[in-house]
């Protein structure tokens, strides 16, 4: 199974696989998010060859819902170089633009010497109870994913995730690309409040990365969530792989009771 298939090289389809949690018509924005990454990796190695550069950071503008259904994406190079590059892709349905995204990509070194990180990691998915993603939300993509996690309060957990489901149907995808499926699964491994009473769905994502490498196949994401007094929420978690930690993931909220 996978949550997409490819009509053309701009086109895709949306599987049942991709049914949302907010509302099970429609997508679950996190498989569209990780298959923009997908497709910025694809355009710029077409493009780059030999010479890749890896990713910095990926925010993506969130500006309504999709459908299950046909879309298009596209991708623009904003800004090239030979060392430096800024990538556009949007997600398109209809005469609409749903999702907006721009990554920085910047030329590999060797720092290997002076690599470090003050973040702390956190214990791997063996060390972890089992945990259920559906138990809390429903829909097709929440299905699909496998959960370990340690919750420690509301708003505050250590969680790994994985899916046994491919981005894309029949085609290669990076490591990388394949854990970024999930990074907007986020904001829902450690809720605050009971969503049949509050909502809180994100209006964007912010991913920095300090490397691109991906180990394993788990995403870990080191989670706190924020619900401020006048409707405003950010959900900020720290990356891992099994390497250990690999970036930081923000997410801007808008909290509304039902």
């Amino acid at each position: 199974m996978a949550y997409f298939e490819r009509l053309s090289a701009t086109r895709l389809r949306a599987t049942p696989s991709t049914a949302g949690a907010w509302n099970e018509a429609e997508q679950h924005i996190s498989p569209a998010l990780g298959l923009l990454i997908h497709s910025i990796e694809r355009d710029h190695l077409a493009r780059r060859g030999d010479a890749p550069l890896q990713m910095s950071r990926f925010s993506a503008d969130i500006f309504g819902v999709i459908p299950i259904d046909e879309f298009d994406v596209v991708v623009l190079v904003s800004r090239a170089g030979r060392t430096i590059e800024l990538l556009e892709a949007e997600l398109t349905y209809g005469e609409r633009t749903i999702v907006l995204a721009r990554a920085w990509l910047l030329q590999p070194s060797d720092t290997e010497a002076v690599a470090g990180t003050a973040f702390e990691p956190i214990p791997g998915p063996d060390e972890l109870e089992a945990f259920a993603p559906s138990s809390v939300w429903p829909g097709n993509y929440i299905a699909s994913l496998e959960g370990r996690r340690r919750q420690f309060e509301p708003g505050r957990a250590f969680t790994w995730l994985r899916s046994a489901e491919q981005l894309v149907a029949d085609e290669e995808v990076s490591g990388f690309a394949a854990a970024c499926t999930h990074l907007d699964a986020a904001n829902g491994v450690s809720v605050r409040e009971d969503p049949r009473e509050v909502i809180f769905p994100n209006v964007d994502l912010t991913a920095h990365f300090t490397r691109s490498d991906f180990s394993g196949d788990w995403l870990g994401l080191d989670t706190r969530v924020t619900f401020g007094a006048g409707g405003l929420g950010l959900t900020h978690s720290v990356l891992h792989d099994a390497a250990g930690p690999l970036g930081s993931l923000a997410q801007s909220l808008t909290v509304r009771s039902r």
